[in-house]
């Protein structure tokens, strides 16, 4: 990430007509959050001077430990590629503070740093993330309401004039491009209304803030062309979910470590390790990678998601993939998370989990390379291959009994996510859904 310095940012807001500045943050849901302030403040904000109400986010403080500060991180100065009548709007995204200067252990992006230090503890420099978000546009109705009506029924990489999104998923390349972005591929997934849009890997909190800044532009993008994008995961039954396949890769002050062209597959024991954490914790950071009751049905067989927690380097329908590439580009793909989740959260647990396997050396399974959806109940058993959970229920459970997982999150954030995703549950089972009528009314 590039370092600007205060005058930079103070002269390159007076050169591009900056008038309004957008303090963003993200909760522990993964929204994103903003105060908004004049241009006029910037002076102020610099000097971590700029405090909000923090009970008023879900996840942060009770009403009588409200205030908060928000300390702008100056590598993330960003001026949007629109501009209002009046000028220019730019952004900051912040880390949140206590009113005494130390940070807020309910912040996820503060908490990912936390467990970044850890990371370096045990002789680490980097973890890269390349995510791969997948997501829908739905047309608009005649008031600008979102509809679940589909504007093409393009299928994977299919082109225009079947891909109707083809002229949206342009433009939002194009002003991903003129923030910074590194564009690697974009093209039309699986399911009718589904895009992907991939982009070069970074380190982790600037992987995680070009996620949410992606994720504002698609929806801002979209709704230009008269489409509402939704990163949610299962839209629509009866076609594949959309998913953001994390593509993770560790190094130290010599390279990548996961690296090793002398073995086999071309991994070292640090990576054979890692990946080991990673699928001895995957029951446990299930509920943060795929935190919504919709997630769940996303997660089935037969729509390409994962749902078994089993590895390969050569096919794809276990958890986790190894990707072909050797070198530098050595990395593990983690298939099961999905765009509801927040990446700081997310970011942070897997990182914790392959770690605790380099620390205890973990013993990786053997690779599973047939297809496990045609794999028997028995046939998966006698391999030990476990099932994702199956509900957002049985996943917070599993985090519950997962200490590792707990420990990434800190005390603060796991206490509120747990409480937040019980209180999601119940709302849930309180409904009576349109397939029950439908199967129950008249048959009793």
């Amino acid at each position: 990430m590039k370092k600007f310095t205060r005058k930079e940012i103070e002269i390159s807001a007076k050169e591009e007509n900056v008038r309004y500045l957008r303090l963003m943050f993200t909760d522990i849901d993964g929204i994103i959050k903003n105060v908004e302030v004049p241009i006029s403040q910037l002076e102020k904000v610099m000097d971590n001077k700029m405090m909000f109400d923090g009970s008023s986010i879900d996840g942060f403080v009770r009403i009588e430990e409200s205030d908060m500060i928000l300390c702008p991180d100056l590598s993330t100065w960003l001026i949007f590629p629109w501009e209002s009548e009046n000028g220019k709007i730019a952004r900051l995204i912040c880390d949140i503070y206590n009113p005494d200067g130390t940070p807020f252990a309910g912040d996820p992006r503060n908490n990912l740093k936390r467990v970044l230090k850890q990371m370096e503890e045990q002789g680490f420099t980097e973890f890269n993330l390349g995510p791969e978000p997948e997501f829908f546009l739905f047309k608009l109705d005649e008031n600008g309401k979102p509809t679940t009506e589909l504007n093409d029924n393009g299928g994977y990489f299919d082109f225009a004039p079947t891909d109707l999104g083809e002229n949206c998923r342009r433009d939002i390349v194009l002003q991903l491009e003129e923030l910074g972005f590194e564009i690697e591929a974009s093209h039309h997934e699986t399911a009718p209304g589904q895009h992907e849009i991939d982009w070069k890997y970074a380190s982790a909190i600037e992987a995680c803030d070009n996620i949410q800044t992606f994720k504002l532009i698609v929806k801002t993008v979209a709704r230009k062309h008269g489409l509402h994008a939704t990163f949610m995961p299962k839209p629509m039954f009866g076609v594949s979910g959309s998913g953001m396949h994390f593509n993770m890769s560790l190094f130290n002050n010599q390279g990548n470590v996961l690296c090793n062209e002398e073995d086999e597959l071309g991994l070292s024991k640090t990576a054979y390790h890692f990946l080991a954490g990673i699928l001895d914790h995957a029951l446990g950071y299930t509920a943060i990678c795929n935190p919504t009751v919709n997630s769940y049905k996303r997660l089935i067989p037969g729509y390409e998601a994962p749902v078994y927690i089993a590895w390969s380097a050569r096919n794809r329908s276990p958890l986790v993939r190894i990707p072909s590439s050797r070198g530098v580009s050595t990395r593990i793909e983690l298939r099961s998370v999905d765009p509801s989740a927040n990446p700081y959260l997310a970011v942070a647990t897997l990182l914790y989990s392959g770690l605790d396997g380099v620390k205890k050396e973990m013993e990786v399974p053997k690779p599973i390379d047939r297809n496990i959806y045609r794999m028997s109940s028995e046939e998966r058993y006698k391999k030990g291959i476990k099932d994702l959970p199956s509900t957002l229920h049985n996943a917070v459970k599993y985090l519950q009994e997962d200490k590792v997982v707990q420990e990434a999150l800190g005390e603060h954030i796991y206490r509120s996510f747990v409480s937040a995703k019980h209180v999601e549950w119940a709302a849930y089972r309180e409904q009576v859904s349109e397939w029950e009528k439908e199967k129950y009314l008249t048959l009793y």
